[in-house]
């Protein structure tokens, strides 16, 4: 009959072994010499115990400390340990056999292997790079590791792992990775003022806050629109930031500059005349000059600030038709009324009849729109002394401002001659026969105009027409 036995104890498996004599065998004889007397006796052979599985403790009672050993004895289940027991070794939960699964009692009175219980562990988890973790009962069976990251970072993989049986965590490390954007914060928006004169204003401010909520570390700051301290023109421009960090996170920010110019009302130029402004000509310091056409003076203020208050300086002035005055005392002083304001062309002829004469006046009549807008006046020289006639439209000129007219610009009586001089006074072109006014003006055109007149013409190109 065979008995099932299961026997748990405080102490390691022990098999314990009787006292054997090994003796020094000649090999293959059965003898042995007796090297002092020369001498060959009979072996002794040991005493073999006799076997006797109704011994109840034939080999030594078997106990595994943190496991169990369930046994199966030829005398049934109250023999724990005699001679033929079968013992299958196990370990409780959390530890892990080492040695044999299964020892059996021998004759020899030894179990016929060794075995204990080790407890199992799992390896120490590493550290994670910005993170911990904390464990509820160390590296042993069932400890559960819960993982966190540093402020700023995020955990990407398991969260939790737990010490399994086979002695290795569940699931797999995971990484903390810094996926918050930084902090950034602009400047608040500001409004300025141009300045005076300017369509620009000059604006500074401080540089954006900065912080990176994970390792604290921002590598780079870009800006998109102007420099601080830069010129700004009227209007509103956004300035925007944008901060990354070190895990390529980035964050921006914005804010409004708005630059405003003082204007004043549009200035309207005077009635045969016009204006020159500085700057856009409207805003706060600009300063508008009055000009008047050629035949015409300027009469009042010569020119007009835009001041803070949106308003103009002074008032307009008018252009009034220009006041020749013959009454001087020598030629002189007669041009020097024209210096800069109007072209001359002086006609002489040896009397009123004469043909080319006739014809260059009867062309002039027809042109008189193209010789105001070119700011020309006709001067008369016609016939012999002492009837000789010079005017200037209807006004009369006197002898003696005639003889010095026609020295001072070699006019000769005895044919038909004339001088075109420009608003500096200076001879530009003589005319030895009659000329049509396009070719006149044609001249003028290509090389006597300003920059202003030039402007005016293209304006006014089509006035005459």
């Amino acid at each position: 009959m065979t008995g099932k036995i299961t026997q748990r104890g405080a102490l390691s498996l022990l098999l314990f072994l009787a006292p054997a004599v090994t003796p020094t065998w000649l090999a293959g004889s059965g003898y042995y010499p007796d090297e002092s007397y020369n001498e060959v006796y009979a072996e002794e052979v040991p005493q073999v115990p006799a076997l006797d599985y109704r011994v109840p403790r034939w080999c030594y009672t078997l106990n595994i400390q943190d496991g169990e050993a369930t046994c199966y004895s030829p005398r049934g289940g109250n023999y724990h340990s005699s001679l033929g027991t079968r013992c299958e070794l196990s370990c409780d939960r959390g530890f892990r056999l080492i040695g044999r699964s299964s020892v059996q009692c021998l004759p020899s009175r030894r179990w016929s292997g060794t075995a204990y219980c080790r407890q199992m562990r799992c390896r120490t988890l590493p550290f994670i790079t910005s993170g911990t973790y904390t464990c509820t009962n160390g590296v042993l069976l069932d400890s559960r590791c819960d993982y966190s990251c540093s402020s700023g970072y995020h955990l990407e993989g398991d969260r939790s792992r737990i010490c399994m049986e086979e002695g290795q965590w569940s699931g797999g490390e995971p990484v903390c990775v810094d996926i918050d954007p930084p902090k950034i914060r602009c400047p608040h928006s500001r409004e300025k003022m141009a300045e005076p004169e300017k369509l620009t204003a000059r604006v500074y401010w401080d540089p954006p806050l900065v912080k990176d909520t994970a390792d604290g570390t921002i590598t780079r700051v870009t800006l998109r629109g102007p420099e601080p301290g830069s010129h700004f023109p009227e209007g509103e421009h956004v300035i925007r930031y944008t901060a990354y960090d070190r895990a390529y996170n980035r964050a921006s920010c914005k804010f409004i500059v708005k630059v405003q110019v003082r204007r004043c009302p549009t200035l309207k130029p005077p009635q045969h005349g016009y204006l020159t402004c500085t700057s856009a000509g409207d805003n706060y310091g600009a300063t508008c000059e009055y000009h008047c056409d050629g035949g015409y003076e300027r009469q009042g203020t010569p020119s007009r600030v835009c001041q803070s208050s949106r308003q103009w300086s002074g008032s307009p002035p008018i252009c009034a038709p220009m006041k020749i005055n013959v009454n001087v005392n020598s030629a002189a002083g007669l041009l020097d009324q024209f210096y800069e304001k109007q072209r001359l062309l002086i006609i002489s002829a040896p009397d009123p009849s004469n043909r080319y004469y006739k014809m260059q006046i009867s062309m002039l009549q027809q042109s008189t729109c193209g010789l105001d807008l070119r700011h020309m006046t006709i001067i008369e020289l016609v016939g012999q002394p002492p009837q000789e006639v010079g005017r200037i439209r209807e006004l009369q000129l006197s002898a003696n401002i005639i003889e010095e007219l026609r020295q001072f610009q070699h006019l000769t009586r005895s044919y038909f001659n004339m001088v075109l001089i420009d608003k500096q006074g200076i001879d530009r072109e003589r005319y030895m026969e009659p000329v049509a006014p396009e070719e006149i003006f044609t001249f003028i055109d290509d090389y006597l105009l300003s920059n202003q007149e030039l402007t005016q013409r293209q304006e006014q190109r089509d006035v005459c027409e």
